[in-house]
């Protein structure tokens, strides 16, 4: 656990540098940071999502992810949830739900995430989630000087999912393959894509009814080994 804990940790302190940057940062500056951070995101999508080697797979996953994730109404409670914490404090920032969401995305869907935390679970390596600590606590830096204080609390679901991860990692070795990881990382690319696509101001995506995506190809590799 200890590598999802620097994870959280970066985040928190780099959004509080954010904050303290905050009122340092005008307007085209913040534009600027955000577009650029935008097409990094757009990349980092897109080299992860080309690494599929089953395309049909990848389609379906997303299809079905995302009318599982519609039914659920995942988008929308995510932002009720950031409206309901933002309602709870007296700030004139506003942009909380904005800045909780977008960054637990960020934090949560990536291939990192995943990887990092089945490694830590599985084999005590936390390498890479040491590396996706040094990306956040940059990102969140970013994010909080552009969208306020909600990005801090993104700490806290990315502390219960990846932390869930890590504790249900030796049990995962079990049962996930080389293939099922790589097609969930080629899906969270897709979505990391979307990510940049809306960070861009280009289309605004419902990425958090596409985030059971993810866990298609689990089920598929599943199914067909049955048979």
């Amino acid at each position: 656990m200890i590598g999802v804990l620097v994870n959280v940790l970066a985040i928190i302190v780099g959004g509080f540098i954010g904050l303290l940057l905050k009122k340092g940062l005008n307007d085209r500056i913040k534009k600027v940071v955000m577009q650029a951070v935008g097409l990094a995101v757009v990349i980092i999508g897109v080299s992860s999502a080309i690494l599929t080697e089953n395309i049909l797979l990848l389609v379906l996953s997303l299809v079905s992810g995302g009318i599982i994730g519609a039914l659920l109404q995942i988008d929308r409670n995510l932002e009720k949830l950031g409206q309901s914490i933002e309602s709870k404090f007296d700030s004139k920032q506003g942009g909380f739900a904005k800045g909780f969401v977008l960054a637990t995305l960020i934090y949560c869907v990536g291939a990192m995430a995943i990887i990092g935390s089945i490694e830590a679970g599985v084999d005590g390596d936390n390498t890479t989630l040491y590396i996706k600590s040094i990306l956040d606590g940059v990102t969140a830096i970013i994010f909080t000087a552009t969208l306020g204080y909600g990005v801090i609390f993104s700490s806290i679901p990315v502390l219960l999912y990846q932390g869930t991860i890590v504790l249900l990692g030796i049990q995962a070795q079990k049962f996930l393959s080389e293939d099922m990881i790589r097609e969930m990382s080629a899906v969270g690319g897709v979505l990391i894509l979307g990510i940049g696509l809306g960070l861009l101001e280009i289309k605004k995506i419902q990425l958090g009814d596409l985030l059971p995506a993810i866990f298609i190809p689990v089920a598929y590799y599943l199914v067909i080994g049955l048979f």
